[in-house]
């Protein structure tokens, strides 16, 4: 914890880079990732404070929309959308992730209740060949996909979509390689960015 505490008194030190922000935020990307620590948005893509609205979640899970049931992650969809005015949302899974991989391998997890209930909106088990690889790669990139689509449930997406002033992408990061792969849905396969 203490270099953490650290960092935090020298981040202080120059509020000249940082005056700018109190004016308000305009990102173009909302990113929906996973909670996963080893997971950092703006390592992986280079943003500056202010350039990434950010949504994590356990397994990047993007819950049904159910406006009688709102969710978090529902209304912090809905404000990039409809008052941030985000371009692009960007969906991006990760190798090695504990969700996908307890899903997929159906773990009990009868000892975290609020986990193994968060983890029953995965929707469907992902597809995966081999769910003894500790990459899960597949199960995630399928599940990636599946979180894309249900975000197209959305009336505030389904709204800009059809307008052509949003776009949705699907990303798979490798932990152990620092690789990023988006999906192509010309040739329904992750390619590297």
């Amino acid at each position: 914890m203490q270099p953490l505490i650290d960092n935090a008194r020298m981040f202080g030190q120059r509020p000249e880079e940082f005056a700018r922000l109190a004016e308000g935020q305009s990102p173009d990307v909302l990113f929906i990732t996973c909670s996963d620590s080893r997971v950092v948005p703006a390592l992986i893509t280079g943003a500056r404070p202010g350039e990434l609205f950010e949504l994590r979640t356990a397994g990047n899970i993007v819950p049904p929309y159910a406006l009688e049931h709102p969710t978090s992650e529902a209304a912090t969809i809905e404000y990039a959308v409809e008052v941030l005015g985000v371009k692009d949302i960007v969906v991006c899974g990760h190798s090695h992730c504990g969700a996908v991989g307890a899903v997929v391998r159906g773990d009990d997890l009868a000892a975290v209740p609020a986990v193994r209930d968060w983890l029953a909106h995965a929707a469907e088990q992902p597809k995966c060949e081999d769910p003894a690889d500790p990459t899960v790669a597949e199960a995630v990139q399928n599940h990636v996909l599946t979180q894309v689509l249900r975000l197209r449930s959305y009336p505030c997406i389904e709204r800009r979509l059809a307008e052509g002033r949003l776009g949705l992408h699907a990303w798979f990061y490798e932990v152990h390689t620092g690789t990023v792969w988006q999906h192509h849905a010309e040739t329904d396969t992750f390619e590297t960015l």
